[in-house]
């Protein structure tokens, strides 16, 4: 079997991710609604969404972005509101916001017999996740991902093409034989097919607004999505005797 390199993405590909964010979220949303009577937990979420995702062009993917989200929707509200802004409930909702870089992180389903697979038929393996270096380490730590990474591992707190294509430059891999495993369509796909390796995408149990995007540009390399990480080595294996389509 041709020897493959196949770069992974963590969370909630490997690992559950976007379910912890809506729990904290939503202790956020509620919290909201006893300072704020008059505004919905929807309204909440949404201005919570926007301020959230419009500060990732400037901090990119760092954890301190998101506890800063629900400190600038409570500014916002107070703000609209006319409501007294307080030290004391915004050092709650950071505290708050950071409970979800605390949370034992979870593995998706058949995440160590997919890669003890992968890895015994001799590919090699290579994870790409965005964050920041502490968070995401933490997680590889209690997953104990190097038993399958080794050193192959990225950390990129801006997760695009750049990103991408500087890994790709590192490794020195033929496009060819090289693959990109993801949950984003934005930070794992689109850069995969824009720089011509091969994609697989899982759709994630829930999905995060900011990874969902239209795919514009016409694979001129393989593209799979199926449904569950455990099918990655069958897609691979299928592709490379021939049998798979784009």
């Amino acid at each position: 079997m041709q020897k493959q390199n196949i770069l992974f993405n963590l969370d909630d590909t490997l690992a559950y991710c976007n379910r912890y964010f809506a729990q904290v979220i939503d202790k956020f949303a509620e919290q909201m609604t006893v300072w704020f009577d008059s505004v919905s937990i929807d309204e909440f979420k949404r201005k919570q969404l926007e301020i959230d995702i419009k500060a990732i062009g400037k901090h990119g993917l760092a954890s301190a972005r998101f506890p800063e989200s629900f400190v600038g929707t409570y500014n916002f509200f107070c703000d609209l509101t006319g409501r007294e802004k307080k030290k004391e409930e915004t050092d709650y909702l950071r505290q708050l916001g950071n409970q979800v870089f605390e949370i034992p992180v979870e593995p998706i389903p058949y995440m160590n017999e997919t890669l003890t697979a992968l890895k015994e038929e001799g590919h090699e393996l290579y994870l790409h996740t965005g964050g920041d270096e502490a968070n995401q380490q933490r997680k590889i730590a209690q997953l104990e991902l190097t038993a399958y990474f080794e050193n192959r591992i990225f950390i990129s707190e801006h997760k695009d093409t750049t990103a991408l294509s500087d890994i790709l430059k590192t490794i020195d891999a033929d496009p060819s034989m090289t693959w990109m495993v993801g949950n984003s369509l934005r930070t794992d796909i689109v850069p995969a097919l824009e720089k011509n390796i091969n994609a697989i995408y899982i759709p994630a149990e829930s999905e995060w607004a900011y990874n969902v995007v239209d795919i514009e540009l016409e694979p001129k390399s393989a593209f799979f999505t199926v449904n569950a990480l455990h099918e990655v080595p069958d897609v691979i294996h299928r592709h490379i005797d021939g049998e798979g389509r784009f």
